[in-house]
């Protein structure tokens, strides 16, 4: 009865949402940092309106995420181009599933340059869930005259919960395992590892650093048997500092591993890129644009050490990022066949 009632209260149409403001009004209204758009592995830009300074501007206020509920956003556009804009419509859409009522408002009459048009939206945002979650919504202004563009979008993102402290806190599997004691290993899902002394001859022992991509990594701390790697699974993690890229350490299970993962800066803006892996065994070594690391001979298996003369192999890939922001936390590819052993900066 309580989702038939959200569902009957958002299609409820609010008076009034188109309203025109004073500039000034405008300027007050509550900036947002958009979501990663363009290129897979380039910045994103502060606005949608930053490219130019008589660039429509588009603001989209924050979003009560206090579900489940029907919250109202309001969208404000101001029009700092030199002509009159006429014919103004916005949309705004939120993540997949939530509701929007309208999904579309229509302005009346013009709007003069400096002038500033108020619309309000209704989402039906849904009980807040465990863990962290980063949301995205969308607003797109579509208008003649005005800077003469036609359009311009916005985004803003917001999130609940937090980040996990560092990626060893998301440890949860056992890659590595001695071979005197298999059993507690399974990289692959078959209950198969990697030999702790074949990746120690490798140069792998816990705690050493680990050069790849510019970067220095550290090889996981902890002992053989024990949690030491992430199946990446969409979890976010806590990354301070700035850099030029940010590297990957891990390996694939399957042919198929490769995904997204997303930089969020202190600014709010983000850059996503694509990170792949060979499998760990038999894939070409520079698959999905990775790099070579190390590779062992042989691997655990449930009942002891085999498979001697096949090489197990551990890779680095990277994403781009902007040097001059500072990184706040990366949310990983959601790919359980990666598996990630650690991350870190370049510079």
């Amino acid at each position: 009865m309580r989702h038939h009632r959200l569902i009957t209260a958002l299609r409820a149409t609010a008076a009034g949402a188109a309203l025109l403001l004073p500039a000034q009004a405008a300027a007050a209204a509550t900036p947002h940092h958009p979501a990663p758009a363009g290129a897979p592995t380039e910045p994103t830009a502060p606005t949608a309106a930053a490219a130019r300074a008589d660039r429509t501007v588009v603001d989209i206020a924050p979003v009560d995420l206090d579900g489940p509920a029907i919250s109202e956003v309001k969208v404000t556009v101001r029009n700092t181009g030199p002509d009159r804009m006429r014919s103004l419509r916005v949309s705004f859409a939120g993540p997949v599933g939530w509701a929007v009522q309208p999904a579309e408002r229509r302005v009346d009459g013009t709007l003069a340059p400096g002038r500033s048009a108020e619309t309000v939206f209704r989402i039906q945002v849904p009980g807040q869930r465990p863990g962290f979650t980063v949301r995205t919504f969308t607003a797109t202004a579509s208008y003649q005259g005005g800077d003469g563009e036609g359009r311009a979008t916005a985004t803003r993102t917001q999130r609940t919960g937090e980040p996990v402290a560092n990626l060893r806190a998301a440890y949860n599997g056992v890659a590595v395992t001695d071979e005197s004691d298999t059993a507690p290993g399974d990289f692959d899902g078959e209950g198969n590892s990697f030999s702790a002394q074949k990746l120690a001859a490798a140069g792998l022992t816990p705690g050493a650093p680990v050069k790849a991509l510019g970067a220095t990594l550290t090889w996981p701390d902890v002992p053989a048997g024990t949690p030491d790697n992430v199946s990446s699974a969409g979890q976010a993690v806590t990354l301070h500092g700035k850099g030029s890229r940010l590297v990957f350490l891990g390996s694939g299970v399957t042919s198929g591993a490769t995904g997204s993962a997303t930089v969020y800066y202190k600014d709010g803006t983000s850059t996503k890129g694509t990170i792949g892996f060979p499998n760990w065994s038999f894939d070409p070594a520079d698959a999905h644009g990775a790099t070579l690391v190390a590779a062992t001979d042989g691997r655990n298996r449930p009942d002891g050490y085999g498979n001697a003369g096949i090489a197990y192999r551990v890779f680095a890939h990277s994403v781009a990022l902007d040097p001059a922001k500072e990184a706040d936390f990366v949310v990983l590819p959601a790919n359980g066949t990666i598996h990630l052993f650690d991350i870190a900066l370049a510079p």
